[in-house]
């Protein structure tokens, strides 16, 4: 996976022996031709990259073939050995051969390894930059140090260790100079001079915004930005034979941070510079919106070159930005401390334009800030899809510049050729191979040209997306205040409607009253009937009771023959059988002798008369228990006439009851008809 080629034909810059043509790896040692010529690493055995060297990395066609020495990993150096997948670190210290591989026994001697050196710490990379713009066109220069160090092994050997060579400040310089310069133009232009002079934070926000864009870009390599320091970030003004007038210094050593920053600028600057140079920016934007309309309404008469291009997306950041702060302030003025004024004045145009009428300053400040977030969706549109284009843009120069630095690493690797003729071939297919690059490089920069053309028509796109969604959000407002309106109309009739239902049921109520007063009197005067009728029914049930026991202590008073004389036709019988056996109960033996002889004496028999007198007895009981059953009926006959009575009286109430209700009454008293609705006297409602 990590199989390099040497530079065939060269000389071996370790043992310095002369190879074939044809071989990749030096007959003597074992080295792949074509490695950097690093004295330290390749003669003394030592590994550790240069001063200036982040990495540096060749090939042997036996692992055991760097064991011409005693090999050394110093604490300032990481190192590497890759065989076929897998990349295996040597820990610093001293090793021979054989306790080399006894360490690390999973590395194979006899089978070839690359070998990538680096360093313990990053390497810083110095950048300088004096063409950065600010918002209002004014240019700022920008010294930087970006730290990079190797993060992970495979990728950065995949794309850097196709052939033996070294990656230093220089080569690093080269591969990050346009994406730095571009995360900085980006930071900057986004910022007026006021606003970073008063930033304190300034330096720490651009740190991180370089830091955060380098991350992306140096992943998929294998590279990590570790640090970001800026150095310094100054502006500098010139007169009209560019002698400089002034210098101010935003970002720099603590002296110089110490300085007024308003002060300076005002000496800088007078008041109508500052003004003149408000109105130039006005005036940008303003042609820049224009041209964007232009090229909306016929794409072929655009004249937005790169150059344009460039300064429009610096234009749209510092846009963004502003729009942002809206969005964070909570009032107005918040927005104007903050530096909005401009895109709120701007706002509020449009607002006044279209008639925006609000009826407190809140509800103005909440139509202002969902114009800004209108605004700022599309903005940021334009934006996300433009960086998008950009990073891959961005990627693709990285891979490219790669390419061309590898090429003309092999170029310096070929002039090492000692055959003159195979020399002049390697370096003919090279110079070949660099040109095409070049070619590849340079479409590259015109594609970024047409991707830039395209961003501008997706952001006169977002535009009108932006003013749909401004229109949307005006008619979902409108449609909100309808919506209201007819709420408070709605609320306004319930309101009504309740007052009407509150005197309706008061209206009830009071004739609720009066019937329950009729009613009430009503029953009153049927409780009194009831009371009198029961009153006589009990009286004159007990009146019979009485009667009827008077009439029984009577006849108990009377001897057996006037109660068997006065006793009615169907009792008679029966109390004579009762006597005639309670004369025999009062009997003794002897006497029932007696009875029996006398019996016998009329042709009775003994046994038949002893069965005769059972059968008197059991009649005689016979005749108690009916007594007892007359008692029982005669009892139940008075308990149906007490019901007659009482229901006779129930339906005279009831009869009484339904006389008052057929002389309908109003709560005053005044007598009505039947089929009256309100009293003729009072106009009061009647009882229904």
């Amino acid at each position: 996976m990590f199989q390099m080629f040497g530079m065939k034909g060269a000389g071996c810059p370790r043992c310095e022996r002369k190879n074939g043509g044809d071989a990749s790896y030096c007959a003597g040692c074992g080295l792949v031709l074509g490695a950097p010529r690093n004295a330290p690493l390749l003669r003394e055995n030592r590994w550790i990259a240069g001063p200036d060297e982040l990495a540096v990395f060749f090939g042997v066609r036996e692992l055991s073939g760097v064991f011409v020495k005693t090999l050394r990993v110093p604490a300032t150096a990481r190192a590497y050995i890759l065989q076929g997948d897998k990349a295996t670190e040597v820990p610093q210290g001293e090793y021979e051969i054989e306790g080399f591989f006894t360490r690390l026994n999973h590395l194979l001697r006899d089978q070839h390894a690359e070998i990538l050196v680096t360093r313990t710490n990053a390497l810083p990379v110095a950048f300088d930059f004096d063409d950065l713009q600010t918002c209002e066109h004014l240019a700022v220069s920008a010294r930087f140090t970006v730290s990079v160090k190797i993060e992970n092994v495979a990728a950065f050997a995949r794309h850097f260790m196709t052939a033996p060579g070294t990656i230093g400040s220089a080569g690093l310089r080269e591969l990050l100079a346009h994406p730095v310069r571009q995360l900085a133009a980006e930071f900057v232009g986004a910022r007026s001079i006021r606003e970073m002079a008063g930033n304190r934070a300034l330096r720490e926000q651009l740190d991180e915004r370089l830091q955060g864009g380098l991350k992306l870009l140096l992943a998929r390599y294998g590279l990590a930005v570790t640090q970001v320091d800026t150095l310094e970030l100054r502006h500098d003004k010139y007169d009209a034979n560019r002698a400089r007038v002034g210098s101010l210094w935003l970002a720099a050593d603590d002296r110089q941070v110490q300085l007024e920053h308003a002060r300076h600028l005002d000496e800088l600057y007078s008041a109508e510079e500052w003004q003149r140079m408000r109105r130039a920016e006005e005036d940008l934007r303003l042609r820049q919106r224009r041209a964007e309309l232009r090229q909306d309404e016929a794409i072929a008469r655009a004249e937005l070159s790169l150059q344009g291009a460039d300064r429009a997306h610096g234009v749209r950041a510092r846009q963004i930005e502003l729009y942002g702060r809206i969005l964070e302030a909570q009032s107005r003025k918040q927005a104007l401390e903050r530096g909005a004024g401009e895109v709120l004045a701007e706002l509020e145009h449009d607002i006044a334009q279209k008639g925006a009428q609000r009826a407190d300053a809140a509800l103005e400040w909440q139509h202002l800030r969902a114009l800004a977030q209108v605004r700022m969706r599309a903005e940021l549109a334009a934006a996300q899809q433009e960086s998008q284009q950009a990073r891959q843009l961005a990627q693709q120069r990285f891979s490219q510049q790669l390419l061309l630095q590898q090429i003309r690493n092999k170029i310096e690797q070929a002039s090492q050729i000692e055959d003159a003729a195979r020399q002049r071939a390697e370096l003919l297919r090279l110079r070949e191979s660099e040109e095409r690059a070049a070619r590849q490089l340079r479409d590259i920069d015109e594609a970024e040209h047409l991707a830039r053309h395209q961003a501008l028509q997706l952001a006169n796109a977002a535009r009108l997306r932006e003013a749909e969604r401004l229109q949307e959000w005006e008619d979902e407002q409108a449609r909100q205040r309808i919506d209201g309106a007819r709420r408070s109309a709605g609320q306004a009739e319930s309101l009504a409607r309740h007052e009407k239902l509150l005197r309706t049921i008061e209206a009830d109520a009071m004739h609720a009253r009066s019937l329950q007063d009729v009613g009430l009197a009503g029953e009153e005067r049927r409780a009194a009937l009831g009371e009198a009728a029961r009153a006589a029914e009990r009286a004159h049930a007990l009146e019979l009771a009485r009667l009827e026991m008077a009439r029984f202590e009577a006849l108990g008073a009377m001897d057996d023959t006037a109660k068997l004389a006065l006793a009615p036709t169907p009792n008679a019988a029966v109390l004579g059988e009762f006597m005639k056996t309670r004369v025999h109960a009062g009997m003794d033996a002897g006497q029932l002798s007696a009875l029996a002889e006398v019996v016998g004496a009329g042709k009775v028999a003994p046994d038949e008369a002893a069965r005769a007198a059972l059968a008197l007895v059991r009649e005689e009981q016979a005749r108690r228990e009916l007594e007892v059953d007359k008692d029982r009926r005669h009892q139940l006959d008075l308990l149906a006439l007490q019901n007659d009575v009482n229901k006779a009286a129930l339906s005279s109430q009831a009869q009484l009851g339904a006389g008052i209700a057929a002389a309908r009454q109003c709560i005053h008293g005044h007598q009505a008809r039947q089929d009256d609705r309100y009293c003729a006297s009072c106009g009061a409602a009647l009882p229904g």
